[in-house]
Formats: structure tokens, C-alpha cells, sequence
């Protein structure tokens, strides 16, 4: 008896001290981040825009604004209705909003006191000018791999922009999300900063390419599974990630069957970067403001350096998922009203066997969306519809009408039932709580 209860406390107090250990391997570093040096509170004087090209060089500049549209900036730093990279635009997470910042020159609200070393900061430490440890919906995990001339570069195009005089909004995360404790706790357990290295065996295409990719194109940023904590899988990065504020899925880029290119020719790759549709399919949802706003705005050359990294990311097979044994007198009562519905609502444009039109509008006969699961993103195409990005290679998109206020949840997860079981087609059958939960 008094020997067990002997191992019993020894093992207790081994246990005691490990995590005591734990604690302070980890406040240590804690500390030291959450204390960590701030910049030098003084900065050079705003410039006027014509005196910050000249001071920066007119190529600089041109570059940085490039560089800003390969990162998509514009996108989160300029609110609906509002000048462009003056901030204000809320970005919905599952911790709270982050309102995102002003970027324009002004002296009081935006990066008017900063200085280069500073906005470097920010892109490669995530820590502001004062210091200050920034939310990581700022993506400064990905961003840290940008290299430092681009990032003298893009602060370069920042300065160069009007000033703008409008305060940045104070974040509204819930407690204890947004305290610099949580945040430098967060940043030692998930954020390791380190400037893209590249990859010897590679040609300079694909480095290039992956450069974008997982730098300034921060795609594993939405492409990529998130713990309870919203911290990306590294060890699962760009197989695929919920975006659960918006209700859309960003697919897997590893998984051929999701939306993987390892099997696409390359051209094919470029056009639906460059345009937003190709011969393979278009996109919708999220990535249409990504091809709108950034990739279509690329060089060929990048694009191509890009179409070359994703082409050959490794191969994932398709998950083990569950599936739910339907009823099958249920199951045909629901493909017979999904076919009577597909009928009058969707074969004058997608085609009586699915094969859609070229040039216009997709084939369901095969289509990934239609067949992916979760079929979260062809729910949230029935409910909403929506167009292809307007783009140079595609200016007059064809679109799909909302359906959302026509059908019901019922009838909505009937047609979909039927278009993910026609034609050869091979899914698991949509529920009406699968369309609700959508909604």
C-alpha cells in the first residue's frame, strides 16, 4: 500500500514539474515578446507625394504598387465605399472583428511617422511601430517570408499615396482574444519569422512562384485547416480550409479531386489566374475577388511561376469521409423533384445532361464543385449566385442568378441531390440542414 502510494505522488510531482518546466520554457519567451523592444519614437516628416518619389525612386514605387496587388492589400485596408488603404473595413473572425489599418501617409492616423525598419516590423515580426503585437488576421505569418527590398518597396508605394485622415478603428475582439498576453502566447506556440529561402533544386521559376504563393499571395492563409485557436496547419498547409464567417470552403490545392492543378495543363492554370475562367472550370465566391483584385493584375511571368509552384505541389488522395446511408425510398422521392427542378430552373443554361456551354456557362457533368465535400461551396452557389470576376481576358462574365429566395431549403438540397447523382455524377446526398446551416 504505502509503496503504490509512493509512485503514486512520485509520478504526481514527476507530472508537477514537467508542466511547471512547460510554464516557464514558454512564459519566458512570453514575456520577452510581450515586452519587446518597440521602434524609435520619432520618423522621418510626411513628404509630399511628388518629394516621396523622387526620395524613393519613381521604379521603387511602381514596384511596390505592384507588389501591393500581388498581396491583395487594397482588399482588406479599404473599407466599402471608402479611399482606397485608408483602413476601416471589418473582417469578421469567429474571436471577433479586426477592423484593418489606415495605410495611407497621414501623420496621425496612418504610416505617415513610420519608417522603413518599422513597416518591416509590421510585414516580418507582426509588431507595430509602438511595438505593439498585432492580431494575426493581419497574415504576417505568410508575410514574413516577403523579402526586405520588397518590403521597402511596397512602404515606398504606401508613402507615395495622398494621405488620408481617418483614425483607425479599435479592434473588437472578445476577451481574452485580443489581449497582448493571448497574442504572445499565440505567437510563440504558432509564428516563427523567416524570410523565403530558396529552394536550390528548384528551377528559378518555381521559387519564384513559390515565393508568391506563400509570401505576399498569403494563399494558406484561407487554403488551409485552422485549430480552435485559428492557427493554419503547417503540416496541412494548402489542403484546404473553412472559411466559417463567410460559409464558403477554400478547396485544397493538394487534392486533384478539389482544387488541385497538378493534373492541368499549364495554360490552363494562367488563364484561370489571369481571367478568372479557363477551360477547366472558373472560380466564384472569395477567389473571384482574389482574381479581380490581385491575380489578374500579375505579370505572365509570375503568373506562370506561380501555375508552375501549384502544378507541383504533392499529390493528396482523396479524404475518407464517412458516408451517410440514405434512405432509398427517401432518396428517390428526392432525385425525382431534384430532376423536375433542374429542369425548369437550370438545364437552359447548364444543359439537359449537364454539359453546360463553353465559353458561357459550366458543365456539371464531372464539375468538382458539384461533387466536393462538404458541399458547402455549391450550396452557397444555389443560394447566392454570382458572376466570374469581369476581368481583361473576360469582361462580360456570364452569371448565375440567386436562387435562394426562389427555393426552399428542401428544394435547393433536392437539386443539388440530383446534379451530384446525374450524368455519371458520384456524391453523397444535401440535406436541408446542410442548406440551412449554409444560409
Amino acid at each position: 500500500m504505502n509503496g503504490r502510494f509512493t509512485v503514486k505522488a512520485w509520478l504526481g510531482g514527476l507530472g508537477l514539474a514537467l508542466l511547471l518546466a512547460f510554464v516557464v520554457l514558454l512564459a519566458v519567451p512570453v514575456a520577452l515578446d510581450l515586452w519587446g523592444p518597440a521602434a524609435p519614437a520619432t520618423a522621418p516628416a510626411v513628404e509630399t507625394g511628388a518629394a516621396r518619389a523622387d526620395r524613393s525612386g519613381d521604379l521603387q514605387v511602381a514596384r511596390g504598387a505592384y507588389l501591393a496587388r500581388a498581396g491583395h492589400c487594397a482588399g482588406c485596408h479599404t473599407a466599402p465605399g471608402g479611399a482606397p488603404y485608408a483602413g476601416g473595413r471589418g473582417i469578421d473572425t469567429p474571436f471577433g472583428t479586426v477592423y484593418a489599418s489606415n495605410l495611407t501617409p497621414d501623420a496621425t492616423s496612418g504610416l505617415g511617422r513610420w519608417s522603413a525598419d518599422d513597416f518591416w516590423q509590421a510585414l516580418h515580426h507582426g509588431r507595430s511601430r509602438d511595438g505593439r503585437l498585432l492580431a494575426p488576421a493581419f497574415p504576417y505569418p505568410n508575410y514574413t517570408e516577403v523579402q526586405r527590398e520588397d518590403a521597402d518597396a511596397l512602404f515606398a508605394y504606401l508613402r507615395s499615396l495622398p494621405p488620408v485622415a481617418q483614425r483607425n478603428r479599435a479592434q473588437a475582439l472578445r476577451f481574452p482574444y485580443g489581449t497582448p498576453l493571448a497574442l504572445a502566447v499565440w505567437r510563440r506556440l504558432y509564428f516563427r519569422p523567416g524570410v523565403y529561402q530558396p529552394d536550390a533544386a528548384q528551377s528559378a521559376a518555381w521559387n519564384r512562384g513559390a515565393y508568391l504563393v506563400r509570401g505576399l499571395g498569403h494563399c494558406a492563409a484561407c487554403h488551409s485547416p485552422r485549430n480552435t485557436l485559428g492557427a493554419p496547419s503547417m503540416a496541412d498547409a494548402l489542403a484546404g480550409g473553412l472559411l466559417p464567417m463567410q460559409r464558403w470552403y477554400a478547396p485544397s490545392l493538394l487534392a486533384p479531386d478539389e482544387a488541385g492543378v497538378q493534373r492541368w495543363p499549364l495554360e490552363d492554370v494562367v488563364d484561370l489566374l489571369q481571367s478568372g475562367v479557363s477551360a477547366q472550370g472558373g472560380v466564384l465566391g472569395p477567389m473571384a475577388e482574389v482574381v479581380w483584385g490581385s491575380t489578374q493584375h500579375l505579370t505572365e511571368a509570375d503568373l506562370r511561376a506561380m501555375a508552375i509552384y501549384l502544378r507541383g505541389l504533392p499529390e493528396q488522395p482523396p479524404a475518407a469521409r464517412p458516408a451517410r446511408k440514405p434512405d432509398e425510398t427517401q432518396l428517390a422521392a428526392q432525385l425525382r423533384s431534384g430532376g423536375e427542378l433542374y429542369g425548369n430552373h437550370c438545364a437552359s443554361c447548364h444543359g439537359k445532361q449537364g454539359e453546360g456551354a463553353p465559353g458561357a456557362y459550366p458543365a456539371l457533368a464531372g464539375n468538382r464543385t458539384v461533387l466536393m465535400q462538404p458541399p458547402l461551396n455549391a450550396v452557397r452557389a444555389v443560394l447566392l449566385g454570382g458572376y466570374p470576376p469581369a476581368t481583361a481576358g473576360n469582361p462580360r462574365p456570364y452569371g448565375m442568378p440567386p436562387l435562394g429566395q426562389v427555393l426552399n431549403d428542401r428544394e435547393i438540397a433536392a437539386v443539388l441531390t440530383y446534379t451530384r447523382q446525374a450524368w455519371g455524377n458520384q456524391a453523397a446526398p444535401v440535406s436541408a440542414v446542410d442548406v440551412q446551416q449554409a444560409r
